[in-house]
């Protein structure tokens, strides 16, 4: 089983970075499966509207929603990301070389969201790397059950990651 996780403590950090390891990656020649994720600042500069991209090449899903400016709950469009949650189940099907998963949340921690697809890309011997924040970092260690590896929020180290686990991985082409 090969589970990773980058965490970064700057805002966006982590979107940004995942979403670079996947177009290197596809750039590359890999097959991708997951979701990488796009915040565009609004005029709120407190929040911003948050996008999925569906890897490959799949379609972009907002999964945030207004609740208005006095607002203090969470943004999440929890229909979108199921949305996003089952496009991404269907790839599995295609035996991708890995599994990108932009955050394991709130969502993930209290056993929905991708949990379920990353659990099931596991039991099916494809790696998958995943955004951590702290917030949810216990939790996902929990889930992970001491076998997640941490990974230097460097995009040339995950890269080397990928690249050793693919090696392991007879199957992958």
């Amino acid at each position: 089983m090969h589970l990773a996780y980058v965490t970064t403590t700057d805002r966006g950090a982590t979107d940004r970075l995942l979403s670079a390891v996947a177009e290197r990656l596809l750039a590359s020649g890999a097959k991708l499966a997951g979701v990488v994720q796009t915040n565009t600042e609004c005029a709120d500069s407190s929040k911003c509207d948050m996008d999925v991209r569906v890897l490959p090449d799949g379609e972009t899903i907002r999964i945030s929603q207004s609740l208005g400016t006095q607002s203090r709950g969470c943004r999440l469009d929890p229909a979108a990301l199921e949305q996003a949650v089952g496009y991404v189940t269907a790839s599995l099907e295609g035996a991708p070389q890995l599994l990108i998963i932009n955050k394991f949340g709130k969502h993930e921690s209290d056993g929905r969201g991708f949990r379920p697809v990353i659990g099931e890309a596991l039991a099916m011997d494809i790696p998958v790397l995943v955004g951590v924040n702290g917030l949810n970092e216990e939790k996902f260690q929990t889930f992970a059950d001491g076998s997640a590896q941490a990974l230097p929020a460097d995009l040339d180290a995950i890269e080397a990651w990928f690249n050793k686990v693919s090696e392991l991985r007879p199957a992958a082409e």
